[in-house]
């Protein structure tokens, strides 16, 4: 094993933060696995805890045909950001930003930097826009912030990886993934070996969010280089491990077995895994989910189980004004897997309670909520 670190530019006088990464193995291939960016979604941190350990026996044992490179604390910046005891992980307190938006956008610089030079052997191809990739951000202007720092660092190591997991989790959760429609049918036996009840796809959800700005360079280039054997050479995804409280131990470990599982049918890890299984969720596109909000303050009761099959109509959960007594159910828009809650439960203006994967798209533009 291998640690890199890197001190994040622009701390305040006196501090310095640190981003490590963790290498395991070697070979042509290569995956990239961080967790937490949003520093208080911490199942993927313990799941992490778990793969830094697995990883590091497998690299004893012989059994890593590839590059491993692992981040269990994406983002050091918001692992320290609490206030009045409550960890407030997702925007960065300078900006306001969501620590998971606005990653270097590759796409018009690769364009221009590769005219002329693509041909029709796709290994080569992948080897001259993995390089092209790491020589753009490179070359990047000095970082103003932490912030911008930070994500270009990320990028750095992740841009040249094979699969890329960032890992994640909602308030309240069922397993889901979010991805490209391109990339869902290799994404299909993780979700299956993870038990997944949902998989949300859009090929731009809005804000460049790292999975995407992975994977979304190489459906692009292969539409403006359309004479070129362009593979779609990154499979990235977001998997959001349930909810937020989610940090169970053995259940942890076993997410982690899976994701092994998944890197050796990807041919990272050698030796014995179980084949994943036949059965999977049914992949739904992210413009099919809704997001149900409140028509009023009030306190919250659900009504329906995480993971419910709902229908047009059904109850989602009720709304009551303590003070005026005025009283609201909230109702499905749409068949679909009932897959997030919010974790509080009073209603607050714009901030949504309940989400559902349906299969037919009712929302457009902008697909992501900060």
């Amino acid at each position: 094993m291998q640690q890199i670190d890197h001190t994040l530019p622009w701390s305040a006088c006196g501090t310095q933060r640190t981003l490590s990464v963790f290498r395991f193995g070697n070979g042509p291939r290569k995956a990239y696995i961080q967790a937490a960016l949003h520093a208080d979604e911490l199942p993927g941190m313990r799941v992490a805890v778990a793969l830094k350990a697995r990883l590091a026996e497998l690299e004893a044992q012989g059994r890593l045909t590839g590059v491993i490179e692992l981040v269990p604390l994406a983002n050091p910046i918001g692992i320290g950001q609490m206030f009045q005891a409550t960890h407030q992980g997702r925007f960065e307190f300078n900006s306001g930003k969501n620590f998971n938006r606005d990653f270097p956008a590759l796409t018009e610089a690769l364009v221009e930097r590769l005219e002329g030079q693509l041909g029709e052997n796709g290994e080569d191809n992948v080897a001259t826009i993995r390089c092209a990739m790491r020589d753009i951000l490179g070359e990047l202007p000095v970082a103003q912030s932490e912030l911008d720092g930070l994500r270009q660092l990320l990028l750095q190591h992740a841009c040249d990886a094979d699969v890329v997991l960032d890992l994640h989790c909602d308030f309240e959760s069922v397993m889901l993934l979010y991805a490209l429609p391109q990339n869902w049918p290799r994404l299909r036996s993780l979700a299956a070996r993870l038990g997944a009840q949902a998989a949300l796809l859009a090929e731009d959800a809005g804000g460049n969010a790292f999975d995407e700005a992975c994977a979304l360079p190489w459906v692009r280039l292969a539409e403006r280089f359309t004479q070129a054997n362009i593979p779609l050479a990154c499979i990235a995804t977001t998997v959001e491990l349930r909810g937020m409280a989610d940090t169970e131990r053995e259940r942890c470990q076993a997410d982690a077995e899976h994701i092994l599982a998944y890197l050796a049918d990807q041919g990272l890890v050698s030796g014995p895994w179980a084949p994943a299984p036949t059965r999977c969720c049914q992949a739904t596109p992210f413009a099919g989910a809704q997001y149900a909000y409140a028509e009023h303050p009030g306190v919250v009761s659900y009504l329906q189980p995480l993971g419910a099959q709902v229908r047009t109509g059904d109850p989602l959960f009720e709304v009551i004004d303590p003070l005026s007594d005025r009283h609201s159910v909230v109702r499905a828009s749409t068949d679909g897997v009932l897959y997030a809650r919010e974790r509080l439960r009073f209603a607050q203006p714009g901030l949504w309670l309940a989400k559902v994967a349906g299969s037919l798209p009712i929302r457009h533009g902008r697909l992501f909520s900060d």
